[in-house]
Formats: C-alpha cells, structure tokens, sequence
C-alpha cells in the first residue's frame, strides 16, 4: 500500500473516530525543510502528527518494526513502511549524533521531520525541559522549528495500551521558531552551544505557551527496563 493512500484511510478513520481540533496549521510552511517538535504523551503521537499536517512528516523508528516475522511483524513492517518512517536501529538510537544525520538526511531533501525535545514521552503529563538535538538540527540545516501541543493523545493510548481507544484530541501548532539569528551570531562570534541552547527553550517555551501542561523543568528520563 503506498504512503498517499494509507495516510489517506488512516486519516479518514483517525477523523470519524476521533474527530481531532487542529489550530495552527498556517503556521507550517508549504514547501522547504522544516522541523516539526512536538511534546510527546504517547506512541500514537508520531501517528497523528503526520495525519494532520497537510504535507508528509517523517519520523524516527526502530529498525525492529521493520524486521519483524509473522502477523503482527508484516502488520508492523506495512505500517511503518507506509507511514514513511525512517528505520534507524537500536544501538544508533542510543547514538544521539546518529540519529540527527539520518534528520538531517531528511531535511536535505526538504521534507519535513519530526522531532521529541523532551526525548521519550511524559509519564505523569508533565512538560519536561527539551534537549539540544532540536536546536543543533535547527542550526545546521537553517529549517524553521514548528511547536506543536498535542492534547489527549494520552488517553487514546495510555504507556502500556496496545489499542487505541476514543477520547477527544487537540493538536494545536505554534508560531514557526527562526533559527536564523542564532545561525548569524554564531558565524560571528561563535558559542554554537549556547545558541542550540537558546533555541532549544525557545521551542519548548513555544510549546508551554499553547499547551495546557504543568512545565517540570528538568529532563525526562527514560524507565530502565525494569520499570516498563
């Protein structure tokens, strides 16, 4: 099944079911690289997201959802396939450099990519502090950084559900963070660091403001495996 029409059933189902309030959406350039951070409440974010923006969104995946055998690997390998997503595997998620190359890859083809700040999503509903990855894709490749808030995507499949289930959804989309001036003072000056840095709230500040989330102010941890 290719990419236009699973995302064209999918998002017929998605809306009939779950009939989602989309603001912002003037807010996404048409055409040209652009970074699109969300805030992250649960695996169906990454499904949701680019069912809504009117132009392809690609994320990260796991490389495993690709390889699968049996049922539930064809049915993981066709979706994921069909949603575009970009394989990486899971020692290069581990290897943070890794997978902002195959973002950027993406970006050089001007498409747009989809990004976490705060790197694994909120288990007590929280918005947690972005790191920096978002900021130094923003000043190499020069692409807008888009925030978007995404509401009760938690509730349509909490951590640890498989199927998701009807609850109303909000995805609201920010105004477009420049990376440009960052770009221009760092030519001049230096303190690429800082400006990732500088950048990296500034998107997560944009997110606080059209997000109904308590800030946590501190990163997000990811479980070990014991606490899955």
């Amino acid at each position: 099944m290719g990419y236009a029409l699973a995302r064209h059933l999918v998002g017929l189902v998605f809306r009939l079911v779950w009939r989602p309030q989309i603001f912002g959406l003037e807010n996404i350039p048409a055409t040209g690289p652009v970074i699109i951070a969300s805030n992250h409440l649960s695996f169906i974010d990454s499904v949701i997201i680019p069912l809504v923006v009117p132009r392809r969104v690609r994320f990260l995946a796991k490389a495993e959802y690709f390889e699968g055998a049996g049922l539930r690997g064809w049915v993981n390998r066709t979706f994921f396939t069909a949603v575009d997503a970009v394989p990486v595997n899971r020692d290069s998620q581990r290897n943070a450099m890794v997978s902002l190359r195959l973002a950027m890859d993406v970006l050089a083809q001007g498409t747009a990519f989809g990004i976490y700040p705060e790197g694994t999503r909120s288990r007590d509903g929280r918005l947690y502090q972005g790191r920096t990855g978002v900021g130094w894709l923003a000043l190499e490749s020069g692409a807008p950084v888009v925030p978007v808030a995404l509401v009760g995507t938690d509730k349509v499949q909490p951590i640890g559900a498989r199927v998701p289930r009807p609850a109303p959804v909000r995805v609201t989309f920010g105004e477009p963070v420049d990376p440009a001036p960052w770009k221009a003072a760092v030519a001049a000056s230096g303190g690429a660091g800082r400006a990732r840095r500088e950048i990296t709230d500034e998107v997560m500040s944009r997110i606080a403001a059209i997000s109904p989330q308590e800030q946590a102010h501190a990163y997000n941890e990811a479980p070990t495996e014991s606490g899955n």
